[in-house]
């Protein structure tokens, strides 16, 4: 039957398949309606002429603000327009569902049907980007009549957002074409208003941030260059640290390098731009999309079958994440260790400083991708995100607390926990294991792959990483031997063993083993080689530390530390489990001399004799590894609240005593 309503015209040029799936995302009115035989096709239903520019290699300037206004979904549910953005990268066309002008609604419908499969292979696109068909026709395209039309084009898959919106009325709908330059006019017949639109075609490519970055008409609908426009914004979304910070817009809206912006930082003229969290600046996220949502590099996340994972139950973890009332002075939370908008680490210190300025002996892991750790803490001393959380709750030099029951007592009495435990654990409330629970809920959330690397090797995506990198990937593989610790499979890469090794590096610092001088950090991208006698001099000793053996007492586990994952690195300095080294390059020529030798140093450990050209490809390889979503996770951060201690909290009587008796003795 399908084939008996084709035009010849679309049968003498082979599209037959194309009309029949244009028939059944339409409806069969579509082909009915046409009258003519030759039907001109617009270039969106054939094969592009002519080849695209790399990805990356062009810019797309912002035409304008995209419109807001008032609509409905196809549930009837009244939403703002940049609501239904999602923070996404958005494809918007205006349609109506009786258009029968193949070259126009159904060519969007086409090209849409296009890109939502191209989300299937593709998992960026699938998180990232969504499409949007807002009808001009509220009084035919009823939110019911929006979903029947939607329900069409559910054999596209179920990967990847595309929304049919509409309005309760033209009035509604006129500030939002008019502010998108839409003109539409209904076309009269015999004197009569019809059911027929006269519009000019055009879809627009808007961003997160809500700037309209392309417009295409019917000559330049085409999926693959829009694709390639697509994925040019996301290359330059990735761009290096020291590009964006040389771009004030880009930095503004930038959540995951603002407060690591160290250019210049010893001129006058020094801004660094950082954003403050806790002041509404964040856009939250939906953070179990994210935890669910496959990711290019990276297996599915292992939920505990005891810790069932929730949206609920990540909020409450996240809350508790951020909450400085945890600590026992009502000052110091989780986050100011694991610093979201330093990648999740601390880029400022090379070991950590806990509630009232007390020193810990190691450095902030970073917790990205914490989800996949079989061991935790440098030592790896735990083994799950539930027991882990209590080390830091209750270390002295962290977050100071007496025992778990002053936690639980103390988050008991504050009034914003009020009943959200016992809504999320079916009626338990807050206790040692149901802590534990939530807030590893909300660090298993923080998954990011996707990243350049992973485009290549996983993706296929030739021109995803340099020619550099790529050598830099033989290197890390071949020559310098680092994937035997940090691992890549065959489906998707970790990049750590999850072991403990000995690299020689903690007996060097255990048997005082230095160098005549030494680099000292003195303030953002300010060092300076000091005599190490000079800082011995002023200097405390540090404290010993032996990795692995203060766990289980075995001489043989001396020095040995977790294989950290290499995802993000490049946004986790320092390194190393002291943070000694602030540099990828004073990483890499650590390994490149084979460590520091002992009895118990890993035999994979050697000198590897690597020339200044193959340590900067090293480097250029490890510089792909960030991941595509580092700035929806930390934007979601800054959204978060901190804990501000109020006059319902239990500490406030406390507070206010203490700050009477400051002032009484000033």
């Amino acid at each position: 039957m399908l084939s008996s309503l084709m035009p010849t015209s679309l049968k003498r040029n082979g599209k037959a398949l194309l009309y029949a799936s244009l028939i059944t995302a339409c409806s069969y009115s579509i082909a009915n309606s046409i009258e003519q035989e030759d039907i001109p096709l617009a270039p969106g239903y054939a094969a592009l002429e002519y080849d695209l520019p790399e990805p990356g290699s062009y810019k797309l300037p912002i035409f304008k603000t995209a419109g807001d206004g008032t609509v409905l979904t196809s549930t009837g549910k009244s939403s703002r327009l940049y609501q239904e953005f999602a923070n996404k990268y958005v494809l918007m066309g205006f349609i109506y569902s009786n258009c029968d002008d193949i070259n126009g609604c159904p060519l969007t419908a086409y090209v849409f049907h296009q890109l939502k499969t191209a989300m299937k292979s593709d998992p960026i696109l699938a998180e990232r980007f969504m499409l949007i068909s807002l009808s001009f026709d509220p009084e035919n395209d009823t939110p019911e009549k929006m979903r029947l039309y939607g329900n069409n084009f559910k054999y596209a898959g179920n990967v990847g957002e595309w929304k049919f919106l509409t309005t309760d009325s033209q009035k509604a709908l006129q500030p939002i074409l008019k502010s998108y330059d839409q003109s539409i006019q209904q076309e009269i017949v015999d004197g009569k208003t019809s059911n027929k639109f006269s519009h000019i075609l055009r879809v627009f490519l808007i961003d997160p941030d809500k700037q309209v970055r392309n417009i295409y008409s019917a000559s330049f609908l085409h999926a693959d260059s829009l694709l390639n426009d697509l994925r040019t914004l996301l290359v330059h979304e990735q761009a290096p640290r020291s590009e964006v910070a040389n771009n004030t817009k880009e930095l503004s809206s930038d959540y995951s390098v603002a407060n690591s912006n160290k250019q210049n930082y010893q001129s006058h003229e020094y801004n660094s731009n950082t954003k403050a969290v806790g002041i509404g600046q964040g856009k939250p996220a939906d953070l179990l999309a994210i935890l669910n949502t496959p990711q290019l590099g990276l297996p599915k996340v292992k939920i505990p079958a005891d810790n069932p994972i929730s949206r609920a139950k990540i909020e409450l973890g996240r809350k508790l994440f951020f909450d400085r009332r945890l600590s026992f002075n009502d000052t110091f939370s989780c986050a100011m260790c694991h610093i979201p908008q330093q990648g999740f680490s601390n880029n400022e210190m090379a070991m950590a400083v806990g509630v009232e300025g007390r020193t810990v002996r190691r450095n902030s892991p970073s917790i990205y991708n914490v989800a996949y750790a079989e061991n935790l803490f440098h030592d790896g001393r735990e083994e799950n995100l539930e027991q882990q959380v209590w080390g830091p709750l209750l270390a002295h030099n962290e977050m100071g607390n007496a025992s778990v029951g002053a936690v639980i007592s103390k988050i008991r009495k504050i009034p914003d926990y009020k009943n959200r435990f016992e809504a999320v654990f079916n009626g338990h409330g807050p206790g040692m294991e149901t802590v534990g629970m939530a807030l590893a809920s909300y660090q298993r959330t923080l998954v990011s792959g996707n990243s350049a690397f992973d485009r290549w090797y996983y993706g296929k995506q030739n021109d995803a990483i340099s020619q550099q990198a790529q050598q830099g990937f033989k290197l890390f593989s071949g020559k310098a031997g680092c994937s035997s610790c940090h691992s890549i499979g065959e489906e998707h890469a970790l990049f750590s063993d999850n072991q403990l090794h000995n690299t020689g590096h903690g007996y060097a610092k255990s048997m005082n083993i230095r160098p005549e001088k030494q680099r000292i950090y003195l303030a953002p991208g300010v060092y300076q080689d000091v005599d190490t006698s000079i800082i011995d001099e002023v200097a405390a000793k540090p404290p010993a530390d032996l990795g692995l053996y203060e766990v289980t007492q075995n001489p043989y586990d001396r020095w040995k530390y977790k294989t950290p994952t290499l995802r993000n690195v490049t946004l986790t300095s320092p390194y190393f489990h002291d943070g000694s080294m602030a540099t990828l390059e004073e990483v890499v020529d650590f390994y490149n001399q084979g460590g520091v030798p002992n009895e118990l140093l890993d035999p994979r450990i050697k000198p590897l004799g690597l020339s200044n050209d193959e340590k900067r490809a090293l480097i250029s390889f490890m510089q792909t590894l960030t991941g595509h979503n580092v700035n929806t996770l930390v934007s979601d951060a800054f959204a978060a609240p901190v804990g501000d201690i109020t006059e319902q909290d239990p500490s406030w009587i406390h507070e206010q005593k203490l700050h009477q008796d400051i002032g009484m003795q000033q």
